[in-house]
């Protein structure tokens, strides 16, 4: 049994040994196998890349051919562009040069025949001076041999001439216009000496006369001691804040108020009016009381100009011309109140365009705003019609009616009848006997003249004449000038007055530096 045995065994291990040896000769079998077919597909693999990159580089030689033959047709094209413009600059070059060339030979033919000229002009002025030196030397030998026959030289032979041409001309030019005046007169004189008559006639108007003073009358004498205030302090805040002389002397119950300007006066006589009535008299109050006023009389003026223009039948003025206009109220020209001047010049030229068939209301308006510019001519510089004319204009006026106050005095020429009426009514306004006074216009235009001196000068606030123009008060800020600066001042004004203003008398200046400190109690 154990041989049997081990005989099994025997025969299990062969068999298993011969298994294991079949299974690998079988496995190595199969190895080569796949690993033929490995081979083979890497090789066909490799055969494939070998081909794609053959037809990858022919296709990359085919684009470069074509991309240089394309650049290469791009760049023959912009070459032969290129060569027509090149053609072109030539041919232009090639022109410029040709009209270059013949402009030289014109150039060089003038200048040959400009210096041919020259010669003969050379040739010619030397013949032209010696003809010269030779006629002058005769009219000089004939000059003097007329002058031993007249007895009398060129120049003085010249002078008669001339004289009696002038005279012959004098002569000739009064004769013509003495024949036109009368032909004028013959076919105008007899309607216009009817057209003025009926046109005065028919406004009637207070004479004006005007003065440089007002008189206040005052309750009783102990008011007199309160006006002048103890040690004059009151006295002189109203001559400081008003511009005005106030006269006290014996003359009982009354203050005389004296300045050239109607307007100082009247807010000077106005202000004392109210602080006799309030009673309180101290600086601080006279202040107050003429700052009061003052607007109160800027509103009177307003309302009198706008009176005035519903009397003649106007309307649609700008406020601010209106304001302008009620400024006159207190402006005189040769003693004649301005505003009430032009309210009647206005009825004096609204009958005469009524008579001629004119427009009424454009020659009213036109003569009511005729003077205007004097309202501001104290302020600005220039002739008051052409300042009034730029008023009007700037306040919306008509183009006719500019002309007529820039045309009154006839600095321009009229452009419509209307305007020539103006400065007719305007004359005949002024003109009736005791409209005007001439020396109170001297007088003032003085007083206006000093004043003004003194306010060109730097760091004067105010300056007031005062007694009859023989004081000139000058109020100077305090911060601008010191007092030996001061001292300075009043010197150099009166040198100035000296070279620039005739006077009778003296003019004394009197500077004012004024120290305030104000505080308040509470």
């Amino acid at each position: 049994m154990s041989d049997s045995i081990i005989a099994y065994l025997l025969t299990g291990l062969i068999g298993g040994l011969l298994g294991i040896g079949i299974f690998e000769l079988v496995r190595r079998s199969s190895g080569a196998k796949k690993k033929v077919q490995e081979e083979e597909q890497a090789r066909q693999a490799v055969q494939n890349a070998q081909r794609e990159a053959e037809n990858i580089l022919k296709e990359a030689k085919l684009e470069a051919k074509d991309l240089l033959l394309r650049s290469k047709e791009e760049l023959e094209k912009e070459q032969k562009v290129k060569m027509v413009e090149f053609a072109t600059v030539e041919k232009r070059l090639i022109q410029r040069d040709e009209t270059i060339e013949k402009r030289i030979g014109v150039i060089d033919k003038r200048d040959s025949e400009v210096q041919k000229r020259d010669q003969d002009l050379g040739k010619r002025e030397e013949k032209l001076l010696v003809k010269e030196t030779a006629c002058a030397r005769v009219e000089k030998e004939h000059r003097e041999a007329l002058e031993r026959i007249a007895g009398i030289t060129a120049e003085e032979a010249k002078k008669q001439l001339i004289q009696e041409m002038e005279s012959q001309a004098r002569l000739e030019a009064v004769g013509h216009a003495k024949r036109t005046l009368e032909e004028a007169r013959e076919n105008a004189e007899r309607e216009a000496r009817e057209i003025i008559t009926n046109s005065i006639q028919r406004v009637v108007r207070d004479y004006v006369s005007e003065s440089t003073i007002s008189v206040v009358p005052i309750p009783n004498d102990a008011m007199k001691g309160r006006i002048i205030g103890r040690e004059g302090r009151n006295i002189r805040a109203i001559e400081a804040a008003t511009g005005i002389d106030l006269i006290i002397d014996e003359t009982p119950e009354a203050v005389i108020v004296s300045g050239f300007d109607p307007l100082r006066r009247e807010i000077a006589k106005v202000s004392l009016e109210r602080l006799m009535h309030d009673g309180r008299i101290h600086p601080t109050r006279i202040e107050e009381i003429v700052e009061k006023v003052k607007v109160d009389i800027d509103k009177l003026m307003y309302e009198e100009a706008e009176k005035i223009i519903f009397e003649l039948g106007l309307s649609d003025f700008h406020p601010e011309l209106i304001k302008v206009l009620g400024r006159l109220k207190y402006r005189t020209s040769y003693g004649q109140n301005n505003l009430y001047h032009s309210r009647e010049a206005a009825y004096i030229c609204g009958i005469m365009a009524s008579e001629l068939g004119l427009d009424v209301k454009l020659a009213r308006r036109g003569a009511l705003l005729h003077d205007i510019g004097k309202a501001v001519s104290h302020e600005e510089e220039g002739p008051h019609a052409m300042l009034g004319a730029e008023i009007a204009k700037k306040y919306g006026e008509s183009e006719k009616i500019v002309n007529a106050i820039a045309g009154h005095h006839e600095q321009v020429p009229p452009i419509c009848p209307e305007s020539v009426l103006v400065a007719a009514a305007e004359a005949l306004s002024a003109a009736r006997p005791g409209a005007r006074r001439e020396a109170l216009e001297t007088y003032v235009k003085r007083l206006e003249k000093l004043e003004s001196l003194a306010t060109t000068i730097k760091g004067v606030q105010k300056a007031y004449a005062i007694q009859a123009g023989r004081e000139i008060r000058v109020i100077v800020r305090q911060e601008d000038i010191t007092d030996a600066e001061s001292f300075q001042l009043s010197r150099d004004l009166a040198k100035k007055i000296e070279q620039e203003l005739t006077y009778p008398g003296t003019i004394r200046v009197t500077v004012i530096r004024e120290s305030r400190y104000v505080e308040y109690a509470k």
